[in-house]
């Protein structure tokens, strides 16, 4: 079986952890290796890690001798390489290919613009951080986050139904990273997508490697 030939190590709350794993998941390829390592242990930055993904940074994933690190590449090789099996995850239609590209990179995007929020003091030193500069980041998070709504908001469920699934696990990843925007559509998503909340979903398997794992999003009152 070829998950049995699959490794992923990853991380508790991780958004593009999430990512890879529903995507194993909706390729039917249950049963793969996997180990939970902590962040607040340091143990991404373990040696196990780094003999495969030199910046020490999770999703790690191994299938036979081929080692893909970033979580969109995950997906997408997964999508290739079983194309047959499982869930479609990227569309035939052109136009659709084109709109989940879109949306699948402008969430990097909408990464750059969070994390300059809520790591900011995570990252700039004390004595470099300014009001005015954490001010302008929030600024353009606000914006982003608008630009995001107004996306979600033209996806009904009938048609949420039809699409196919690459462009739902990225824009599902992206919504559940930001805990605000998570809130307002927490039904709506639930409405969407019925494998994220019961069997076959990857949290909520029987059989899946991911049994008993609930989302932080969903198991925590955002505040």
């Amino acid at each position: 079986m070829a998950a049995k030939s699959m490794t992923l190590l990853w991380g508790s709350g991780s958004c593009p952890c999430w990512r890879a794993m529903i995507a194993l998941e909706e390729k039917n390829l249950q049963g793969y290796n996997h180990k939970l390592l902590s962040f607040d242990k340091m143990e991404h930055k373990s040696q196990q890690v780094l003999d495969i993904n030199p910046r020490g940074q999770l999703p790690t994933f191994k299938h036979g001798d081929t080692v893909v690190n970033e979580s969109y590449a995950i997906c997408l090789y997964l999508e290739s390489h079983f194309k047959s099996q499982g869930n479609q995850l990227i569309p035939d239609g052109p136009e659709e290919q084109a709109l989940m590209f879109q949306r699948m990179f402008e969430g990097l995007t909408f990464y750059e613009k969070l994390g300059s929020v809520i790591y900011y003091d995570w990252y700039v030193p004390e004595g470099e951080r300014h009001d005015s500069a954490l001010k302008r980041n929030k600024d353009g998070l606000v914006v982003e986050l608008g630009l995001w709504e107004g996306y979600l908001s033209k996806v009904s469920p009938a048609e949420a139904g039809r699409r196919s699934w690459c462009g739902h696990v990225f824009r599902l990843s992206v919504l559940v990273s930001s805990r605000a925007l998570a809130r307002s559509w927490q039904e709506r998503v639930s409405r969407w997508q019925t494998w994220w909340f019961s069997p076959p979903s990857p949290f909520c398997s029987d059989s899946g490697c991911l049994r008993g794992v609930t989302p932080n999003w969903l198991s925590t009152t955002p505040s």
